[in-house]
């Protein structure tokens, strides 16, 4: 008989010499099942997750993982990959196994199969892992050498060329999911009765303890993807899933997930002709139609009349240049990958710029600078050309070309506190006035990674600037080590939708490296040459992706001062279509976005039109408005106020657009007041 393990600290558990985890856990009264139950242990000394079988050669503490917590929902998904990977290669026996890692939200699963899945397959998948979930199959773990692994594994290439890539897979996409370090492990699928192994995987684990301990999942899609993330590998089939902690929580996330659909930008972008993407001239290349266009230049004026109060110059800069201002910035080394190819003009090499900061230090270092002049704030809209891998370009959120809102001040090291205060106050100002008030804040650093430049001092200094300044704002930090750019730290602000997802929006860095780079100078009080701080500040990060985040975000119907449409006129006869051809020039001349609908369409048909449309403001005229020279509202969700008077319909339109509110128009009263929303 074990001797009872003992708690040594809050949410810790001593486990004695030969003991499982899974019975000192036991012993301690801890919960195994449900959300809060333990589903593997951290070990204390190592900071490693083990299985609940473990049994530590010497007395070890360890921390209960509840299934509820980021890393035991990861457990979780991972366990079920691995029963995705078993109900394949069962149904589609000779399918090749890549990995199957967990991801946010789920897991996925990459196959060789003789052919692409289909839909029809995913069900029967599915019905087939519900099987072996049901079964309650162990998941036992053990240690196995490079070479025994070689011959047990020989039919599944791709799990051999994993093997090869041991103690050096951290780079590659997914690789260090299945294997990393010394040591290979292999993980069975034991039967619940028999002990006999049903299945085995090349994997470092940790699992759950059976597959009956998978309380919700479900297969979502699949899609083509190359091995270890690169094009010049085959491509593979890899399925996506998703899985939770409880019946409950897998079901809100669904529920989520039909909403997402429902707001897909892309969808709504075709529903609403807002903007399209013609395979004429490429993919991630938009073109923004009539009405997107609207959106979107009610975003730039926006945005610029803000960058003027806030001090800022407008500058511009052209779309290509040669190479060597990018090797002067350091950027070509980092980002040429993800560049599009250089052209050989007149002797030079020119690109399509990935970035404009190299541009505006030219600006900077146009003419001598004075101490006086600073800070010195430059903004453009700025076009910009990335050659992001087919396999991640995402409608509007993820484009090969792009146009930053991108900003860079100049301030003197004694400045940069107060700049970057500055500089959050005004991106959190504008996210709020476009309706994303929920969010919290990112603070990216470096690690011990080779592509920092620069001394310990500098980014000791530069990082302690922004995160003072965060901390200021009283909203959430959360640190991201290693994802600072290589010239220096940076905040990015992190907004939730209305659905709760969370985008990030925009950025702010701090750039001690680029000013030494190209020598850029002032002349301080003392007449001596001092080198300028650089902070990078882009407030939508790019216009392109903060439309898409804006129209996923309301669903298409976007604030009356934002609308492509604002209002929308319909005559109950034809005889109306004088009377609202009026009200709308009255509408026009104050600067209203106005269309009348004097189709032949009956008028039930007309309101639907304008429904779906998502139009802010319907404005209806029968024969006794017209003799009453009046109108009737309806709003959105359906209400209606009637016989409103023309001038008096005409001010609260324009009244409610000019207050750039984010509200509904139907959440006001007969004055045009906000009173709910």
């Amino acid at each position: 008989m074990s001797t009872p393990p003992s708690p040594t600290a809050v949410g810790s558990v001593r486990v004695p010499a030969g003991t499982t985890a899974v019975q000192a856990l036991k012993d301690a009264g801890l919960p195994l099942k449900g959300p809060d139950g333990a589903v593997v242990v951290r070990d204390v000394a190592s900071g490693e997750l083990k299985d609940l079988a473990w049994a530590p050669e010497a007395d070890a503490e360890v921390e209960p993982v509840a299934a509820s917590s980021a890393d035991g929902r990861a457990v979780i998904r991972h366990s079920t990959a691995h029963v995705l990977a078993q109900a394949v290669q069962e149904l589609f026996p000779g399918t090749s196994l890549g990995i199957g890692p967990p991801v946010e939200n789920g897991f996925y699963y990459d196959f060789d199969p003789e052919r692409p899945f289909t839909p029809e397959d995913l069900a029967a998948l599915e019905k087939k892992m519900t099987e072996i979930v049901r079964a309650g199959q162990h998941f036992a773990r053990r240690e196995i050498s490079d070479a025994d692994a070689q011959a047990e594994l020989a039919h599944e290439p791709y799990k051999l060329e994993l093997i090869g890539l041991k103690g050096g897979a951290g780079d590659t996409e997914g690789a260090d999911v299945e294997v990393g370090g010394a040591q290979l492990t292999m993980y069975d699928n034991l039967d619940a009765r028999s002990g006999e192994r049903v299945w085995t995987d090349l994997c470092r684990g940790p699992h759950l303890p059976r597959t009956n301990a998978i309380p919700a999942f479900s297969l979502t899609r699949s899609a083509a993807a190359y091995w270890r993330g690169s094009e010049k590998n085959p491509q593979l089939q890899r399925i996506y899933g998703t899985a939770w902690e409880s019946k409950d929580a897998h079901k809100a996330y669904l529920q989520q997930l039909a909403e997402a659909e429902r707001r897909d930008h892309r969808r709504l972008g075709v529903e609403l002709d807002l903007f399209s993407f013609p395979d004429e001239i490429g993919s991630g290349l938009a073109v923004f139609h009539p009405k997107g266009g609207v959106v979107k230049r009610e975003m730039e004026d926006y945005v610029r009349a803000r960058h003027l109060e806030e001090g800022f110059d407008y500058v511009g800069t052209p779309h290509i240049s040669k190479r060597g201002l990018f090797e002067t910035s350091g950027h070509l080394p980092y980002y040429e990958d993800t560049m599009f190819p250089g052209m050989e003009l007149e002797n030079s090499e020119y690109f399509l710029k990935a970035m404009n900061c190299p541009m505006h230090n030219l600006i900077f270092r146009s003419r001598g600078r004075s101490y006086r002049e600073l800070p010195l704030r430059f903004f453009e809209f700025g076009s910009v050309y990335r050659f992001e891998k087919s396999g991640v370009v995402h409608g509007l959120t993820r484009v090969r070309g792009l146009t930053q809102d991108d900003s860079h001040s100049y301030v003197t090291p004694e400045q940069a506190p107060g700049e970057v205060r500055h500089l959050l106050s005004f991106v959190l100002g504008l996210l709020r006035d476009f309706g994303l008030d929920d969010y919290y804040l990112e603070l990216s650093t470096r690690d011990d990674g080779p592509k920092f430049i620069g001394s310990d001092e500098e980014w000791a200094v530069a990082t302690q600037v922004l995160e003072d300044a965060a901390r200021e704002t009283g909203l959430e930090l959360v640190p991201d080590p290693g994802g600072a750019a290589y010239y220096g730290p940076k905040i990015s602000v992190q907004a939730r939708d209305a659905i709760g997802r969370t985008w990030q929006m925009s950025t702010i860095q701090y750039d001690f490296n680029q000013p030494a780079r190209f020598g850029l100078e002032y002349t301080s009080a003392d007449g001596g040459r001092q080198q300028p701080v650089m902070i990078h500040s882009a407030k939508f990060g790019s216009i392109e992706r903060f439309f898409g985040v804006l129209t996923e975000h309301y669903a298409g119907a976007f604030p009356a001062w934002l609308a492509p449409v604002q209002v929308v006129g319909i005559p109950i006869t034809d005889e109306q279509v004088p009377y609202l051809t009026d009200v709308a020039a009255k509408l026009r001349r104050r600067g209203v976005r106005v269309e009348l609908d004097d189709s032949d369409d009956r008028m039930q048909k007309k309101i639907r039109t304008a429904s779906k449309q998502k139009i802010p403001f319907v404005l209806i005229a029968g024969a006794t408005d017209a003799e009453a020279g009046a109108v009737s509202f309806r709003y959105r969700d359906g209400s209606q106020r009637n016989g409103v008077p023309v001038d008096e319909a005409v001010e609260q339109v324009v009244a409610w657009i000019a207050a750039r509110t984010n509200a509904d128009p139907s959440a006001a009263d007969e004055t045009g007041t906000v009173v709910a929303g």
